[in-house]
């Protein structure tokens, strides 16, 4: 075990109007008074389907600059109802709704803008605000759908609209996957068979092709019965003594244990771990031959989700877009409703350890659907500013936390278990999903089972955890939240 390579990571460690609901068209209302305090102009547009819609708002000051705004408006009766909404804190009383700005969008100087948006559910008539105050300041205008709402979902945006999928029996188990079934991205979140936003919460496996050892009967079953885990990850190296040197041998140890994971009920992410070198598209072949071959294996299946790059850095995001645009359709041949996650610049820091921010991806998304991007922190290392910058971005796109350490950026060191609680109460409010590296016995800190645990049988309960692995198991043994209806 001591000649196994350290996990090497170089990651830095500081681092009022109104749309036509039919038509999905926008109205720019006019701007109030001009001797007002306080002018605005907002353009409000909707995507629909029976029962639901997503809508996007867009508030542009034109008046004096503001520190904090408060955004309100009607709509014609309490039967519409605003659910999840992101940039913006969403209240509602009968039929008033009032978003209010956070952290990061609260100053508008005069002529700046900022866009918001929420999904929406009505129960008839016309569920269209007719008038938008900035802080008080009324902005009116009104327009008139000339078609009725649509009955099906309109084509993706961004943020994309939920599309709520058929009506679903209640289900039949108790496992994550017999409760939530196929997943989607639904806006900015992961939805389960009932369009409803849920959070998976797991373990990923340390490189497969050193610890084989960790991943048996008894070591998945505590997993799934003493952790209660959602999420198995699969960290398959490229590099390292990984897939290149045996991509028959790789791709049937990643078979077999997605196997494993699914007899459990537990969901299956496929990692494609590169690392060195940090260009995705040195290994683009590769990555067409793996997803090719294990796409066409589990297609059935409702449990599969792909991780196409694990942590690019040193690259551009355009590049690691076009990488993804180009793996991506080899999954959908095979399984077109499988949900694929997409590393992000830096070590999928979203930029923050280059100095960059999410803005990139946010202007520029992959052009796929049914994708979320993946971000990776390790709690000693990083702390607020990488927070910031992930609730930002939640804010607009579809995150996963692919993978986390509670120790430093190397993957050793102490356990920083308040940092630690303080990234997953966040992922807990944000509902995004999160596995913990790693579920392994290796000499390091964020190894969950002590060292020469896997040469033994015993894998439930703490005798046999370090200190990482035992704050994980009561985070994740704690219980789901997974709505139904």
């Amino acid at each position: 075990m001591t000649n196994i390579p350290r996990r090497y990571r170089r990651q830095v460690a500081a681092a009022g109007a109104i749309g036509a609901l039919a038509l999905g068209a926008s109205v720019a209302l006019p701007a109030a008074d001009a001797m007002a305090a306080t002018g605005c102009q907002v353009t409000y547009t909707t995507s629909s389907w029976t029962g639901g819609f997503t809508a996007a708002i867009t508030i542009k000051n034109l008046g004096d600059a503001v520190n904090g705004w408060t955004l309100g408006f009607s709509f014609p009766d309490a039967g519409q109802r605003v659910g999840q909404g992101w940039s913006a804190s969403y209240q509602q009383n009968g039929s008033a709704v009032t978003a209010q700005n956070v952290s990061w969008n609260g100053t508008l100087a005069t002529g700046a803008s900022t866009s918001i948006g929420f999904n929406g559910t009505f129960t008839g008539g016309n569920p269209n605000p007719t008038a938008f105050t900035l802080n008080g300041t009324v902005c009116t205008g009104s327009t008139t759908p000339s078609t009725p709402p649509p009955t099906t979902p309109p084509p993706p945006a961004t943020p994309p609209p939920t599309t709520p999928p058929p009506t679903t029996p209640p289900p039949t188990g108790t496992t994550p996957v017999a409760i939530n079934g196929q997943l989607r991205v639904c806006g900015a979140n992961l939805c389960n068979q009932y369009g409803k936003p849920i959070q998976l919460r797991g373990m990923s496996t340390h490189g497969i092709q050193w610890f084989p050892h960790c991943y048996n009967d008894a070591s998945l079953d505590a997993l799934a019965r003493d952790w209660n885990a959602d999420l198995f990850r699969i960290a398959m190296y490229v590099q390292e003594d990984g897939y290149e040197t045996d991509p028959t041998g790789f791709t049937n140890r990643v078979n077999t244990l997605v196997e494993e994971a699914t007899e459990r009920g537990m969901y299956a992410l496929i990692d494609f771990h590169t690392l060195t070198p940090g260009d995705p598209t040195f290994n683009l072949e590769r990555a067409k031959t793996f997803f090719a071959a294990v796409s066409a294996r589990h297609a059935a299946k409702n449990n599969v989700i792909y991780e196409i790059a694990n942590e690019p850095n040193g690259v551009s995001w355009s590049t690691i877009k076009n990488y993804a645009e180009q793996v991506i359709p080899v999954i959908r041949a095979n399984d077109p409703d499988a949900v694929v996650i997409v590393g992000t610049r830096a070590w999928s820091s979203l930029g923050v350890s280059e100095g960059g921010n999410a803005t990139e991806v946010i202007n520029n998304p992959v052009n796929a659907g049914n994708v979320m991007y993946a971000f990776h922190f390790y709690a000693a290392s990083h702390k607020d500013n990488y927070r910031a910058e992930l609730e930002r971005a939640a804010a607009r796109l579809p995150m996963f936390v692919t993978e986390f350490g509670t120790v430093d950026y190397t993957g050793d060191g102490g356990a920083d278990l308040a940092s630690s609680a303080t990234w997953l109460d966040l992922l807990d409010r944000l509902k995004i999903s999160y596995a913990n590296w790693t579920y392994s016995d290796k000499a390091e800190g964020s190894a969950a089972f002590r060292p020469g645990t896997c040469n033994g049988n015993t894998y439930a309960g703490t005798s046999v955890l370090t200190e990482s692995g035992t704050f994980m198991r009561n985070r994740i043994r704690t219980p789901d939240t997974f709505p139904t209806s």
